[in-house]
């Protein structure tokens, strides 16, 4: 059995030019990054804005396990399948994190005979979007400590400082540092530390982001530090927004890339669902829309994490209305929910996918009060049993949701030809009555309070002293009415990664709360989560490797 990588190598790729000619883009709509990936350029958003936008599909799953769930898989297949049937469809996706690609789990592309190509870009440094966000994010944080070098005019707390420094790494050991050291020569000694890159806020800038401009005012409002007299300190006000846009020129474009079935995506904007808002950029998405009949794109993690994110930000910033939502799960994963070790899945339990089977139930029922319909898509798997699959198919009736058995990772496109039929009847004959889950005006907790007890099925939500006083001074200075931006374990409903199914009557504990202010949402921590991800005893980067004649092996 051949595996991913070797999948993609032996992939038939098509010039990126004829992939742009599929959706009405000529040469002078592209630049060219190699044969096989590009970016569009910038006019392209002029040229197509009194199109008519395309069905929006959204792609989510239950909540990850070991045992797998393939919503990118998923994602891309369905692109692949619609190619099949003739639609004029387009992927959008996001663009893989170093951190992970070398730490847990390898490639992040789709898998199987369901990936874009090529493969190995992708994964590794791609067009150079994951750099120019962390020279920008990085640039900002070396002029602020400058800044306080050079006299502080703007009298900046140096204990009250909010940006901290990002790399797209995993990395532990710099999650706590002290920067300064050496001598006045060297600066102002003081704590700080490192976040992911994609849990970065101009990350997040970027993918919500409509054009350049508003790029720029946004990266202008992000709030650095607080001065002496407890009042916030921005970007704008180091002057550095000019700059920072300025390396970003070319990543604020959208990457073209193709399935191995040669259909078109696009790639643009990475961040994590479980730190960040997860979802790929508002620019692709928008973009896409306009140059397909149907888009299907995805949201990361569990739909409690990226799908809500998804619709009560993405949605709401972008004026996004999304014509249906395909819920993912995989039989293996819901008996897992139910209790069975990873090591037994592949034996028939019916008791077991009957328990776990509430966690499927539970996303079903939290996207349909979006008011968007909902199909669920079974990825299968060998193992699975003609019993097991027929009791999910009698549950999903029960529950008035269309399910499909999804076979993309095995046969590609042609697996997912049911699922792809399904969808297009769906969106083209039921209206979607989209409307995010709360009003954005609410008081920080009141909108903490609907995700956690309509969307994660929360009793309560306790707050930390430390939230509390952060809380209080958002709104002090008119903060506070924006979206929330959960930061979450995602592999429980709660903040316990232990609490498997669809538990209920828990309490979610914030135990912080910042502002993004240029990216537009409060964030709100909760649990053990960590916007530094370390990386695992053995991580994958032990068994990727470049041969002599430039051959990439282990990469997933």
């Amino acid at each position: 059995m051949l595996t991913d990588i070797q999948i993609a190598q032996n992939a038939k790729m098509e010039h990126i030019s004829k992939i742009a000619a599929q959706i009405g883009l000529g040469e002078n709509d592209i630049d060219y990054y190699g044969k096989y990936k590009a970016k569009i350029t910038q006019d392209v958003f002029k040229k197509v804005e009194n199109n008519k936008d395309g069905k929006l599909v959204l792609v989510t799953a239950i909540n990850p396990t070991p045992a797998g769930e393939g919503k990118t898989t998923t994602t891309v297949g369905i692109g692949q399948a619609m190619g099949r049937l003739g639609k004029n469809a387009i992927i959008a996706l996001r663009e893989p994190s170093l951190g992970p690609v070398m730490g847990v789990k390898g490639g992040a592309a789709g898998g199987g005979y369901a990936q874009v190509v090529p493969m190995e870009d992708i994964n590794l440094h791609f067009t150079g979007d994951m750099h120019a966000i962390t020279s920008a994010h990085n640039l900002l944080a070396a002029l602020l400590d400058n800044h306080i070098k050079q006299g502080n005019e703007l009298d900046i707390d140096t204990t009250s400082i909010v940006f901290k420094r990002v790399l797209d790494m995993n990395d532990r050991a710099l999650r706590n540092i002290v920067v300064g050291l050496g001598g006045k020569i060297n600066g102002v000694p003081r704590e700080d530390g490192f976040m992911i890159t994609v849990a970065s806020e101009v990350m997040a800038i970027l993918c919500l982001a409509s054009d350049f401009s508003d790029l720029k005012v946004r990266l202008s409002k992000i709030i650095v530090a607080y001065d002496n007299s407890g009042n916030p300190v921005t970007a704008g006000q180091l002057h550095a927004a000019g700059a920072m846009a300025l390396l970003l020129k070319d990543a604020i474009n959208p990457n073209l890339i193709q399935t191995l079935e040669n259909t078109p995506c696009l790639m643009h904007g990475g961040p994590f669902a479980n730190i960040a808002h997860g979802c790929n950029s508002l620019r692709a998405t928008k973009l896409a829309l306009k140059l397909a009949d149907y888009v299907i794109t995805e949201a990361g993690f569990g739909a409690d994490l990226g799908a809500e994110k998804f619709l009560d930000i993405k949605c709401r910033i972008g004026n996004l209305k999304p014509n249906a939502i395909v819920v993912v799960a995989t039989v293996r994963a819901l008996k897992y929910n139910g209790g069975v070790a990873k090591s037994e899945l592949k034996a028939e339990n019916l008791n077991a996918l009957k328990s776990g089977i509430a966690n499927l139930g539970k996303h079903v029922d939290n996207m349909k009060k979006y008011g968007v319909p909902v199909i669920v898509a079974i990825n299968a798997f060998d193992t699975d049993t003609e019993a097991e699959k027929q009791f999910i198919m009698d549950y999903c009736d029960g529950i008035g949701v269309k399910a499909c058995f999804s076979d993309v990772f095995a046969k590609g496109g042609e697996g997912g030809i049911e699922l792809a039929k399904t969808i297009c009847d769906t969106v083209d004959n039921t209206e979607s009555d989209f409307a995010p889950i709360y009003d954005e005006k609410l008081s920080i907790k009141e909108k903490i309070d609907i995700v956690a007890k309509k969307i994660y099925g929360a009793s309560s939500v306790n707050y930390t002293a430390k939230a509390n006083k952060k809380i209080a001074k958002l709104e002090q200075f008119g903060l506070d009415k924006v979206p929330v931006c959960m930061a979450k374990t995602q592999y429980s409903l709660s903040d316990d990664p232990n609490l498997l199914g669809a538990p209920e009557g828990f309490e979610i504990t914030v135990r912080d709360v910042n502002i993004s202010n240029g990216a537009g949402f409060v964030v709100a921590l909760t649990g053990d989560i960590m916007t530094m991800p370390g990386l695992p005893k053995v991580p994958a980067a032990n068994n990727i490797d470049i041969s002599d004649d430039g051959e990439i092996v282990g990469l997933f």
